[in-house]
């Protein structure tokens, strides 16, 4: 950040000189809030005594005497990274519309098994990894956790799943040189010749130089391969009547075209130790996935999307935001004359106001990043509305996240 100290009468200069540029949104007694579009971002100042919000930032502006006026800039930072954005520009995954199951550990705590998962065999355990809640598989083989659902069979004909992992390196005491790969097990009924049928399974695999989807092995790109240990990386699976698509991070690294079976249940599975732990973040599950939107006329009303994803209480988009992003960018370049209003929302979590300004300078964050790539600015409107407009139960962490959304209303 960077601090200006301005008179209070070179201040009303500048706001006038600059043509709009900075203009005072209110002055009372000895503070003074003000907006500059120039700096694009999502820093914020903060401070409860002073603090304001502005259509594209917030900004901190304290009067310490009556003549002068303290100026805290944030660094006019990109809503995403412009090396992250280049990276996932082409980007094609999108989220299921529905959220199914979604968990962050957040609300659990650290040497303590997960409230929100099952254990079938094994160990595993909560603990926190480069400063972040993980869910870490300690003994097994295999270890096998699961999703609490309300019913058995939870997927569909389309859904999709996302989540953050990480292979360490370790000391090799004869498990291997790397903690253990993620595998995800889909379980779906067998039909035997006889009219009969049992509950089988297949795999995905994410290993560290290739990822196998049941049969089908693909070897990593270099790119990819290249210091792939030691470094979070976001996992992502569409599967749509009978395939399947896996992505890391920017890359789409296999698709499996004709998958025999329809899977209607899901585990994490592996095997595991103390010493070389499955390690997993961040996990969100979806029904439906894919916006197929090129070439086509827009006639509904309002597009709600899961996708487009934020920091925590942040308004900073997530680079593999990129593939709803895209998508919206081709409804829009697909409908010239389509006008939207950008409207943000929150979960119930935190007050009432905390929820409408976080959720404004989302709905902000995702219009400015909708301008960068290449949408006129006209077309685009946005408001926030917090945690006015829930769309399911905020009692459940499946709720919330379905409540956690942003809304493209066509104007």
């Amino acid at each position: 950040a960077m601090i200006l100290l301005f008179s209070k009468s070179s201040y009303a200069k500048i706001a006038k000189s600059n043509t709009g540029r900075i203009k005072p949104i209110r002055m009372a007694k000895q503070k003074c809030f003000a907006e500059i579009p120039p700096f694009r971002g999502v820093k914020w100042a903060r401070d409860k005594r002073h603090l304001a919000y502005s259509s594209n930032i917030c900004y901190m502006i304290p009067f310490r005497t009556a003549t002068t006026i303290l100026l805290l800039i944030t660094n006019p930072l990109t809503a995403i990274a412009q090396a992250d954005f280049k990276a996932y520009q082409n980007y094609d995954f999108v989220a299921g519309e529905k959220i199914l199951f979604q968990d962050d550990f957040t609300s659990d705590a650290n040497g303590e098994f997960p409230a929100h998962w099952k254990l079938k065999n094994g160990q595993a355990i909560i603990n926190a990894i480069d400063g972040k809640p993980c869910f870490l598989l300690t003994e097994g083989n295999y270890a096998v956790v699961e999703p609490r659902m309300k019913t058995e069979k939870y997927l569909g004909d389309e859904f999709t799943l996302e989540f953050d992992f990480v292979v360490k390196s370790v000391t090799d005491i004869g498990y291997g040189a790397f903690t253990g790969s993620v595998l995800i097990q889909f379980y779906y009924t067998f039909v035997d010749g006889y009219g009969g049928g049992y509950e089988s399974s297949f795999e995905v695999r994410f290993g560290t130089n290739d990822i196998h989807i049941d049969q089908i092995t693909k070897t990593y790109t270099d790119e990819l391969a290249n210091n792939f240990t030691d470094k979070w990386h976001h996992a992502a699976i569409i599967y749509k009547n009978g395939q399947m698509k896996t992505y890391i991070d920017q890359y789409r690294v296999c698709v499996n075209p004709s998958l025999e079976y329809k899977p209607y249940r899901l585990a994490f599975v592996g095997p595991a130790s103390e010493s070389n732990p499955i390690i997993f973040s961040n996990v969100k599950l979806a029904e439906g996935g894919g916006m197929n939107v090129i070439g086509k006329k827009f006639t509904d009303s309002k597009l709600v999307t899961h996708g487009i994803n934020f920091d925590v209480n942040k308004a900073t988009i997530k680079p593999e935001s990129l593939g709803t992003l895209n998508s919206i960018v081709q409804i829009l370049k697909d409908n010239p004359e389509l006008k939207f209003e950008i409207g943000g929302h929150t979960d119930s979590d935190g007050d009432d106001a905390g929820n409408l300004m976080l959720s404004q300078a989302r709905a902000d964050a995702v219009k400015n990043q909708l301008v960068t790539m290449g949408i006129d600015e006209a077309r685009l409107t946005t408001k926030g509305y917090g945690e006015s407009q829930p769309l399911d139960e905020n009692s459940s962490l499946e709720g919330k996240a379905n409540n956690r959304r942003v809304e493209f209303i066509k104007k």
